[in-house]
């Protein structure tokens, strides 16, 4: 298995679509506009020893909006069960693509980082196991 050669950043915009944070913003707020910042799936890497592989979850300001000033040390709680997010939905997508020998046995949500005063990322760790 070659992850790298899986996800793309074209497949990674097909799992997690930039308009997400859009409908994500107008369930929480009513109004799209009102979120602080856009959010991008990233390929982070295969642990072929650990069998896992990582993605961020990247949280990128908007243009006049703080991200800085928003909590988002407490969203990956609020991601692993908001259905607008749809955590377990990606990563059972991530599992279509990695074929019938690999399957997506678990998965968590990391401790929100703060990469810089205008990036911050939440970790996806997938646990995987031998499939049929």
């Amino acid at each position: 298995m070659q992850p790298e050669q899986i996800f793309t950043d074209k497949v990674l915009q097909t799992l997690f679509p930039p308009e997400r944070a859009n409908d994500f913003f107008d369930a929480l707020f009513g109004d799209a506009s009102e979120g602080a910042y856009d959010i991008a799936l990233t390929f982070a890497g295969y642990d072929r020893h650990q069998q896992t592989l990582d993605f961020l979850l990247n949280l990128h300001e908007r243009p006049g909006r703080c991200l800085a000033c928003n909590l988002t040390y407490g969203l990956p709680e609020v991601f692993s069960r908001h259905p607008v997010i749809n955590i377990k939905g990606l990563v059972a997508d991530i599992g279509q693509l990695l074929g019938p020998e690999m399957v997506c046995k678990s998965w968590k949500l990391g401790h929100t980082e703060q990469k810089g005063r205008s990036l911050h990322c939440i970790p996806l760790r997938i646990q995987l196991g031998k499939g049929a």
